[in-house]
């Protein structure tokens, strides 16, 4: 293998997907492959996939194209969720070389050295397709990604037991598995010993964490067990959970974050819908009462809390007035912002066969519905927070003439452009909020540079 030759990445979807090709990529770099952006020529442009949205799936074309532009001779492998659900039809597309489904997605540096040492492998009329079974995606790989030398993404979790009716992704990534306890606290001594401030924890389902960490369904250890062990990790100054389903969100786990050194006071908790007619419908494992619950908790021991929810609108069944229960539900409850998304039908899915399918102009309008209300829920968080002491964590952008950055309780704020302030942390009050949403601060130490 020629020990220069460049790899280019590109990711689509969730964070889990980043994390993955991080750690994909330092496995290029171990073998003497060189790094480059995307939009370099490369050798190799390796594609990410992912599909839970109907717009992923539609820019995997876009993506190859990109690539071939950049260099036509270019070898291009696809790998993860989609390669796995439809491997033929990535395949297909003109350019593509390689396809590697869920379990295969982890050794692609043994099968791209393979190809290049056998040129002949390399077919014009279509790419080398590898997608086990999904029943064999039974064995855990552990990674995480490090962006803009501020925060990390750990992933402690992969797969789903659960069977949601609108999703795919136990088809893509199969059955609920974890990290050994002893390499998650082992990858995030890794992190922080590279001056990473923030670790988000991150997963298919972490809430399940400990199942299948020794090849079992027994759970070794629970998500709590998992929180209190990285609580006392040196050198972490903040932890962050991503994404956590409601009914595996437990009272004890509210309890520890509300008094941890380190775990930062931000729930992102999926709702999908507030009426549990389209729960039922939507095979949820909670009802509504049940979200209600969480949020009064994080709220009764956490005041500033910030609380992100998960909500799907469109979903077949959803009527006007079912859609209104949402609307009100969500309206009444104390959250902090909304992440929308607009029902798209999946393959090899139970909603796709369901009645009372949504119009896509009503899913459309009931999604800007949604999102409006997601902008003054946003409001009035961050106006609830002005005038209250917090910690930054400042990014790594200069993003025209200002620098973004975080408070413990997701308040994103602005300064002037410093460099000196990337990667750094301060304590500042909240003044003000900018016409362009953000916060602006005073600082209660004037931060000092050498």
């Amino acid at each position: 293998m020629d020990a220069q030759k460049k790899v280019a990445y590109y990711t689509l979807g969730c964070k889990l997907n980043f994390s993955e090709t991080a750690t994909i990529a330092r496995n290029f770099d171990g073998e003497g492959f060189a790094r480059v952006d995307f939009s370099e020529k490369a050798d190799i442009y390796v594609i990410n996939t992912c599909s839970v949205t109907e717009n992923a799936d539609k820019r995997f074309k876009s993506i190859v194209k990109k690539a071939q532009k950049a260099n036509p001779e270019a070898f291009v492998a696809a790998i993860g969720c989609y390669a796995q659900l439809k491997p033929q039809e990535l395949a297909d597309v003109n350019g593509v070389d390689l396809v590697l489904g869920a379990t295969e997605k982890f050794k692609i540096t043994s099968y791209i050295n393979d190809i290049l040492a056998d040129p002949e492998r390399r077919s014009p009329s279509g790419a080398e397709v590898h997608s086990c079974e999904i029943e064999d995606a039974d064995f855990y790989v552990g990674s995480y990604s490090v962006g803009d030398r501020t925060r990390a993404f750990l992933k402690v979790q992969d797969g789903c037991d659960y069977k949601c009716t609108y999703c795919t992704i136990p088809l893509a990534r199969g059955i609920s598995r974890s990290d050994t306890l002893e390499n998650v606290l082992k990858n995030a001594a890794e992190i922080s010993a590279q001056d990473i401030k923030e670790i988000v924890l991150t997963g298919v389902n972490i809430g399940d964490y400990g199942k299948g960490e020794f090849g079992n369904k027994k759970h070794e250890h629970t998500f709590l067990e998992l929180c209190q062990a990285l609580d006392t990790v040196d050198g972490v100054e903040r932890l962050r959970i991503s994404s956590i389903e409601p009914n595996l969100l437990k009272n004890e786990t509210i309890d520890f974050v509300s008094q941890s050194r380190t775990f930062v006071p931000h729930f992102h908790i999926p709702l999908q819908s507030g009426s549990n007619v389209i729960l039922k419908l939507m095979r949820r494992r909670y009802m509504k009462e049940l979200y209600i619950d969480r949020v009064t908790k994080i709220k009764e021991v956490m005041p500033h809390a910030c609380i992100g929810v998960d909500v799907i609108v469109g979903f077949p069944g959803e009527t006007e007035e079912l859609f209104l229960e949402t609307y009100h539900f969500l309206n009444e409850l104390d959250i902090s912002y909304l992440h929308v998304f607009t029902y798209s039908e999946r393959d090899n899915t139970a909603a796709a066969e369901m009645d009372g399918v949504v119009s896509k102009k009503v899913r459309a309008k009931r999604s800007k519905m949604l999102r409006g209300l997601s902008a003054k829920k946003r409001r009035a968080f961050y106006e609830s927070q002005l005038g209250t002491e917090r910690t930054i964590l400042f990014e790594g952008e200069n993003k025209a003439g200002y620098i973004n950055g975080f408070t413990e309780n997701y308040v994103k704020v602005k300064a002037p452009w410093n460099p000196e302030l990337v990667n750094t942390v301060h304590q500042v009050t909240l003044t003000e909020i900018d016409e362009d949403g953000l916060v602006r601060f005073d600082y209660i130490n004037e931060p000092v540079f050498v």
